[in-house]
């Protein structure tokens, strides 16, 4: 390999690397179930980068398929958890939101009966 070849090949490994890193931080003190969801999508597709170098580094196909392997864990895992989490964080009402001070659509009824 020439000396740009390992240069590329340092410098990749090393933002795959950093990106490892921050998604297993991410994943640890992630505070919600989202957060930890992403981060291990992240996780697994930088797996499957790094085993992608790693073919075109060594010119070989033997990794293919534990990449799709993973990929396929990472996308059934994402599916399963998001039918399963039910969200906390829904809005307080439900309907338009009026400013205070303005008529809201109860008083709209109301004014329509009154009109009567």
């Amino acid at each position: 390999m020439t000396t740009l070849q390992w240069i590329l090949v340092i410098g990749g490994g090393t933002a795959l690397t950093i990106t490892l890193i921050a998604a297993l931080i991410r994943a640890i003190i992630g505070p919600t179930v989202l957060d930890r969801m992403i981060a291990s999508d992240v996780f697994l597709t930088t797996v499957v980068l790094g085993l992608g170098g790693d073919m075109v580094i060594r010119q070989h196909t033997d990794s293919i398929t534990l990449m799709t392997a993973i990929a396929a864990t990472a996308v059934f895992g994402t599916i399963t958890v998001a039918r399963h989490v039910h969200r906390t964080d829904g809005p307080e009402h439900v309907g338009p939101i009026t400013r205070p001070g303005e008529p809201g659509p109860e008083d709209a009824a109301h004014a329509t009966e009154d009109a009567r």
